[in-house]
C-alpha cells in the first residue's frame, strides 16, 4: 500500500480530517488529539495493511504504523490540511481542550510536546555517546577543535532545549511559535544568564529574582508558553485589530519572560530536582529493587502511553547532573523484548508469524519495540510475559552495577554509546544486563512456548473431533470450484479479528461479510462437522475437498443464540441448499463480529487455493478453487 493511500485511509479512520485537532508523531507512532474519538473507527484501521495496531492512551488517539511513521506523517500533511499552520499555528484554537482531564491530559501534554523531537534527540545523543567514548580511550582529546565542533554538533540540542520545547509546546497549546521562541531565548541570551553568577542582587522593579542556569531545562519553559498561549488569546481579543499584530507579541514578552524569571523558572527547576532527587533515592535504597521493577514494568508503561511522564525527569538529571542513573533500566526491557520476539522466530513454524517476528527483532534491537510487542509478544502472551521476567532480570544487574546515561535516546543497539561515561563505569554492567535480559527472554520464549497458529490447525474444529482435516494426504486431490455460501462483501482473511483464521493457519481462504442471514452448501458433499452450538459447519465434497464456515468471531459464546441449523452431521447436501440461518442484527447487537471466514481446512492437500471473487457476492457464485496437486509440484 502506498503511504499516500494509507495516510487517506488512516484521516477517513479517525474520522476526519474536521474530527483532528492536532497530529504528532514519535518513532512507530501517529498520536492523534481528536475532538470525538466516538468517530473513530478502531476496528477499520487496526484491519488496514500497514498498520500494527491502535491504542487509545493518555488522551491520545494512537495509531502505530511502525518505522515509516515520517513518511506516513508527511503523506497525511500531502493528502490533507491537518499538518498547517492553521492546525497546529498561532491561529488554531487551543488544541489541548480537546475533552481531556486529569492524568490523561497530563500525558497528552507531555507526549505531544516532547514527541517531536525524538528523533533528533535521539541522534543528537548517539553522536555525544560515541564523542565521550572517544575521548574516555584517548582516540580524540576533548581539547582538540574537532571534538569541540562535533561535540557542539551534539549538545546543541539539550542546550537549546528551552527553544525547541518553545515550539512544539506552542503548537499543542496554539499558542505564536515566535514569540514562545522569543522568550526561551530570553532565557538563554548571555547577559541575563551572566546575572546567574552576579554579586550584585537580582531584582525586577525591586522585586528579587531568583536566579537560574535555564539551558537544557523542561518545566519552565513549558508552563510559560502555556501561560502566554492563554494571555495571547485575551489580548487578540480585546486589542484593536489594526494593532493587535505587534501590541499582542510586545505585550506577552514585557509580561511573560520577567513571570518566567521570577516564579516558573524557579518553580520548575525546584519541582523538576524534587522528583529527580524522590526517583534517585529509590535507586540509593535498593538498586537492585529499582532497576528491577523499571526493567519489568517498563514495556508496560509504553503500551498505556504513560512512559513520557518519566522522559522529562530523563532530561532533567542529564542536565543538571549530567548523568541519569534512573533510564539504564529501561534498555533491559527493550532487549527483553527484542529476545522474546527472537524466540518467536526461532519457535515458530508459521511462514508468516516468522518473516513478521524475524522484522520486528530487528527493529526492537535499534530501540522500536512497538511491532514486536503488539505484532508478536503481547498477541502470543506466554513471549510477553517472558520479556518482563528477562527485563527484570537485566534491570536488576543495571541498577545494582550503577549504570548512568551521559545523553538522551531511545534505549537500543545504535544507544549503547549514551551509556558509557568517565572511565566507563557502570557500562559493562549495562552490557551484562542487556545480554541477560536478551537472552533470557529469547530461552524463556522458545522453552515455554505458545499458541503457534500452526501448532492451532484446527484450533476451532477441535470442538468436535469429527472432522475430516485429519486425514489430510491420504488421497490425491483434485481441483474443484467451492461456491459462495452466503452473500455479502469479500475480504481477505486477514481482515478477520482472530489471529488463526487471518494467519491462514487452518487453511486458505476468504471472509465474508454478511449482507442477510443464510447460509447455504458450497458444492454437493456430506456434512462433516455441524457443531451444537450451531455457530460453524464444514462440508467436505464428493471429491475430498473440505469447507469450513465459520460464522462471526468468538459466537461460540453466543451458545446457539440466535441460529437456526438446518442440518446434522453426516447429512447428505446438494449445492445451494440452506444449511443454517442466523440473525445478523441480533449478533452485532451482542457485541460480535458477523465476518464469516470460509476456508479450505484441508489446503494442504492441494498445489493452492485460490479466491475468485472480490467485492460483492451472492450465494451460489463461484468463490473458491482448489488448485490440484500434480507430479511436479514438491508436495
Amino acid at each position: 500500500m502506498s503511504h499516500e493511500k494509507l495516510a487517506r485511509d488512516i484521516v477517513q479512520g479517525v474520522g476526519g480530517e474536521e474530527n483532528v485537532v492536532s497530529l504528532v508523531h514519535c518513532a512507530t507512532r501517529l498520536r492523534f488529539t481528536l475532538k470525538d474519538t466516538s468517530k473513530a473507527n478502531k476496528t477499520a484501521l487496526e484491519k488496514m495493511d500497514g498498520i500494527i495496531t491502535v491504542k487509545e492512551s493518555g488522551g491520545q488517539f494512537q495509531v502505530v504504523v511502525g518505522n515509516k511513521v515520517p513518511e506516513v506523517y508527511a503523506a497525511i500533511g500531502d493528502v490533507s490540511g491537518i499538518l498547517n499552520e492553521s492546525k497546529n499555528g498561532a491561529n488554531s484554537k487551543d488544541q489541548a481542550s480537546s475533552g481531556k482531564k486529569g492524568f490523561g491530559a497530563l500525558i497528552d501534554i507531555i507526549s505531544s510536546i516532547f514527541a517531536p523531537l525524538l528523533g533528533v534527540m535521539a541522534g543528537a545523543g548517539i553522536l555525544k555517546g560515541l564523542l565521550l567514548i572517544a575521548d574516555n580511550v584517548g582516540w580524540l582529546p576533548k581539547t582538540s577543535s574537532t571534538y569541540i565542533i562535533l561535540f557542539g554538533a551534539a549538545d546543541s540540542l539539550f542546550y537549546f532545549l528551552p527553544v525547541l520545547l518553545a515550539v512544539t509546546t506552542a503548537r499543542k497549546f496554539g499558542g505564536n511559535i515566535f514569540t514562545a521562541m522569543t522568550i526561551a531565548g530570553a532565557l538563554l541570551i548571555p547577559s541575563v544568564t551572566a546575572l546567574n553568577g552576579s554579586e550584585t542582587p537580582v531584582t525586577f522593579f525591586g522585586i528579587p529574582v531568583v536566579m537560574m542556569s535555564y539551558s537544557s531545562t523542561v518545566i519552565p519553559i513549558i508552563l510559560a508558553v502555556i501561560v502566554m498561549s492563554k494571555l495571547e488569546k485575551f489580548f487578540n481579543r480585546v486589542i484593536h485589530e489594526s494593532v493587535k499584530n505587534f501590541i499582542t507579541p510586545m505585550l506577552s514578552l514585557a509580561i511573560m519572560v520577567p513571570v518566567t524569571l521570577l516564579a516558573f523558572g524557579p518553580f520548575g527547576v525546584y519541582v523538576g530536582n524534587g522528583i529527580a532527587d524522590a526517583l534517585l533515592a529509590a535507586f540509593s535504597f535498593s538498586p537492585l529493587i529499582a532497576g528491577a521493577i523499571l526493567g519489568a514494568g517498563w514495556q508496560l508503561l509504553v503500551i498505556f502511553g504513560v512512559h513520557w511522564g518519566l522522559v522529562p525527569v530523563f532530561i532533567n538529571n542529564i542536565a543538571v547532573y549530567g548523568r541519569d542513573g534512573i533510564k539504564p533500566a529501561a534498555a533491559a526491557s527493550v532487549f527483553a523484548q527484542t529476545g522474546a520476539a527472537l524466540g518467536v522466530m526461532l519457535k515458530t513454524k508459521n511462514k508468516k508469524l516468522k518473516t513478521l517476528s524475524a522484522s520486528a527483532t530487528l527493529s526492537a534491537l535499534f530501540g522500536i519495540t512497538e511491532p514486536a510487542v503488539y505484532g508478536v509478544t503481547l498477541p502470543l502472551k506466554r513471549p510477553f510475559i517472558a520479556g518482563i521476567i528477562g527485563g527484570a532480570v537485566g534491570g536488576a544487574i543495571i541498577g545494582q552495577g550503577g549504570t548512568q546515561a551521559f545523553a538522551s535516546g531511545a534505549p537500543g543497539l545504535l544507544t549503547i554509546p549514551i551509556f558509557y561515561g568517565p572511565g566507563g563505569e557502570g557500562f559493562p554492567a549495562l552490557l551484562i544486563g542487556i545480554s541477560a535480559s536478551f537472552i533470557i527472554s529469547a530461552v524463556l520464549t522458545y522453552i515455554l512456548g505458545f499458541k503457534d497458529p500452526v501448532e492451532q490447525e484446527d484450533a476451532v474444529v477441535s470442538e468436535t473431533p469429527s472432522t475430516s482435516t485429519t486425514k489430510q494426504s491420504e488421497s490425491k486431490s483434485v481441483s474443484e470450484i467451492a461456491l459462495s455460501p452466503l452473500s455479502g462483501t469479500v475480504l481477505p482473511l486477514a481482515d478477520v479479528p482472530d489471529p488463526a483464521f487471518a494467519a491462514e493457519a487452518m487453511g486458505k481462504g476468504v471472509a465474508i461479510e454478511p449482507s442477510e442471514g443464510r447460509v447455504v452448501a458450497p458444492f454437493d458433499g456430506t456434512v462433516t462437522v455441524a457443531f451444537k452450538k450451531k455457530h460453524a459447519l464444514a462440508v467436505v465434497s464428493d471429491t475430498g475437498a473440505e469447507v469450513l464456515v465459520h460464522v462471526g468471531v468468538d459466537t461460540v459464546k453466543l451458545d446457539g443464540q440466535y441460529f437456526t441449523s438446518h442440518i446434522q452431521e453426516g447429512d447428505r447436501v446438494t449445492a445451494g441448499q440452506l444449511l443454517l440461518e442466523f440473525d445478523v442484527e441480533q449478533i452485532r447487537a451482542a457485541g460480535y463480529p458477523t465476518v464469516t471466514p470460509v476456508i479450505v481446512t484441508n489446503t494442504f492437500d492441494y498445489a493452492d487455493v485460490l479466491p475468485l471473487q472480490q467485492g460483492a457476492v451472492q450465494a451460489g457464485d463461484e468463490l473458491l478453487e482448489t488448485v490440484a496437486v500434480t507430479d511436479n509440484d514438491p508436495k
